[in-house]
């Protein structure tokens, strides 16, 4: 009939059933991420005495630098104490920054816990996160205006977030690779491609029309397939140092005497590079020009990397200085990784991590602790017992039903301590 109210047993099965046993779950699960992003910081000292600190948790705040006005950011302590009723982005973590609250940066606010900083932080970066916007789209997180649903991976390199739908490379089903390397970061830091051809989670080994094809010995020179398969040998030629040029020129003297294919060209000259290149491994001991007398490919996409492939990186002494030119000497560090921060976090959090209950047990003598126990047990009795009508009849546990419950069990509290003989003998 219509207006007619709905039963009670049809009304509880559309309102949504979460289990005591689901909420503890997300609970712990929150609290695990938490101790995560936020267990390696301090969050009652500011960072700014420890320098630039090689990993922590950051904030931007939009109250006091809104858009338009210089970048800045503060630590965790300071997003509490200075900040606490202001706007902010979280940043998650950034590498090998320095606290900025209070500083110039900051025309209206002193710093609460160290008011004593230097005028501007030289060695800290900033890009647009500091503004709350994300991704080569430069959109906030979330955004209300995105109805895709898409999930946001940070790049190890520049450290912005980036959605997985503009990367260029779809991020692996499974979910099984540690860390991303973006688009632009790939192109700045190109020798990457020759370690991504064998670490990479999707390796990138094969040739694909339009790519750019890496050959043996060039090192990071760019040989581009023709239409009709050829190589460009003569830009090749222009941009090779010049041992390599003399191979190149060499090697087409030799083909001069006899007819050959465009095919049998191709892979004497990459035989010569590869030979050259041999000898100058040999000497070196070098990982990536081993790699690099291989082919590969280089796609303007992101590429996403395993547990520990970081370690997999040449350290030799040409490889060091290339790394400190390109900025990215972190790549050689094991403790730069977020993972490593995350689990430094856990660990910490574990070790200061107390039993409240167990701390006031402690703080008691012998028979209140067995009053306690004995309450304890109680509640837990009875509460278990209220808990199973519910399971039988099948009915939602609601907010008012937990709270007639207490006031029933406090009010029988009172009950048994009120009827309480006392003898003296």
């Amino acid at each position: 009939m219509a207006g007619a109210e709905e039963p009670a047993g049809r009304q509880s099965e559309l309102e949504p059933v979460v289990s005591l046993v689901d909420v503890l779950e997300e609970d712990e699960e929150l609290e695990n991420e938490a101790c995560a992003v936020l267990g390696g910081s301090d969050s009652e000292k500011c960072s700014y005495s420890q320098g630039s600190v090689k990993r922590q948790a950051l904030y931007a705040c939009s109250t006091c630098t809104p858009e338009g006005e210089e970048p800045a950011g503060i630590c965790l302590a300071c997003s509490y104490e200075c900040h606490g009723s202001h706007k902010l982005f979280e940043l998650y973590t950034k590498r090998n920054f320095r606290c900025d609250c209070g500083n110039s940066k900051f025309k209206n606010l002193e710093c609460k816990l160290f008011p004593d900083k230097a005028k501007i932080n030289s060695g800290n970066k900033y890009n647009d996160n500091f503004f709350g916007l994300y991704c080569i789209c430069k959109r906030p997180y979330p955004d209300p205006e995105d109805e895709i649903p898409d999930e946001m991976i940070q790049c190890i390199v520049c450290e912005d977030w980036f959605h997985g739908r503009h990367l260029g490379a779809i991020p692996p089903e499974s979910g099984d690779f540690q860390e991303m390397v973006c688009q632009a970061c790939m192109k700045r830091c190109s020798f990457l491609w020759a370690y991504a051809a064998q670490l990479a989670v999707t390796k990138v080994t094969t040739e694909d029309d339009g790519l750019v094809l890496n050959v043996d010995g060039v090192g990071d020179q760019e040989v581009i397939k023709t239409e009709n398969g050829a190589h460009q040998d003569n830009a090749l030629e222009e941009d090779v140092p010049e041992h390599g040029k003399a191979i190149v020129k060499e090697v087409k003297a030799e083909q001069t005497n006899e007819p050959c294919t465009s095919s049998s060209s191709e892979s004497d000259l990459q035989k010569a590079f590869q030979n050259q290149h041999l000898n100058t491994e040999s000497q070196s001991g070098c990982k990536l020009e081993e790699l690099k007398a291989k082919q590969f490919i280089k796609k303007d996409t992101a590429t996403y990397w395993p547990l520990n492939w970081r370690s997999k990186l040449c350290t030799c002494k040409d490889c060091m200085k290339m790394y400190g030119d390109l900025d990215v000497l972190f790549l050689t560090d094991e403790y730069d990784t977020v993972l490593a921060y995350e689990n430094k976090g856990k660990v910490d959090q574990a070790a200061d991590r107390r039993d409240p209950l167990m701390d006031t047990l402690n703080s008691m003598n012998r028979v209140q602790q067995v009053e306690l126990i004995c309450e304890y047990n109680d509640l837990k009795t009875e509460l278990k017992d209220y808990l199973k009508r519910f399971a039988d009849e099948g009915t939602v546990v609601k907010r008012e039903d937990i709270q007639q419950f207490f006031e029933e069990f406090q009010s029988k509290k009172r009950r048994r301590v009120d009827g309480m003989q006392y003898y003296c003998s």
